[in-house]
């Protein structure tokens, strides 16, 4: 890491997971407290058992490419209850919503122009032991928040200040 590059913290999502939506709180509060100060990235982890999951990481990354990834990753868990009903028409409609260009949207999930994305991602996910969402990554510590987020919050907070410390 070299001097003006903040520490990074990947977090592996899955847009069909109601554990990544309340980890969204987690989120909030580390871009609040650091700013700038730290990146946080959006990493693909669909699981097999959420049938849009793979679609609805192809739809973050077209919202990315079109300026809006964050926000469309949070609209979307918002409504990751009716995601399983709705499929790939509340992807559009979310990016709809969002003044993103829905037909853009509707011609990625039909070419899969960002499946190797999401293929690189999980692959990734894989190889480093993430198993389930949402799974954290700083300074190559894994944090699981699968099971429970209980901690890790304090516990990011304790490597992103020690990582800063160093840097100063």
């Amino acid at each position: 890491m070299s001097d003006t590059s903040p520490p990074v913290l990947d977090v592996w999502c899955e847009l069909q997971c109601p554990d990544c939506r309340t980890a969204l709180e987690d989120l909030h509060a580390l871009r609040a407290r650091y700013g700038d100060r730290l990146e946080i990235r959006l990493r693909h982890f669909p699981l097999e058992k959420h049938k849009h999951s793979f679609a609805a990481a192809q739809a973050a990354e077209e919202a990315t490419e079109q300026g809006q990834g964050w926000p469309y990753v949070e609209a979307v868990l918002a409504r990751v209850e009716e995601l399983d009903a709705e499929g790939e028409a509340l992807l559009i409609d979310v990016a709809r919503g969002l003044g993103l260009d829905a037909e853009e949207f509707d011609t990625a999930l039909i070419d899969g122009r960002h499946i190797l994305i999401v293929d690189a991602d999980q692959a990734e996910g894989k190889a480093i032991g993430v198993t389930g969402t949402p799974t954290y990554v700083i300074d190559g510590q894994r944090l699981d928040g699968g099971k429970s987020q209980e901690g890790l919050r304090e516990r990011i907070e304790e490597i992103v200040d020690r990582l800063l410390a160093a840097e100063s």
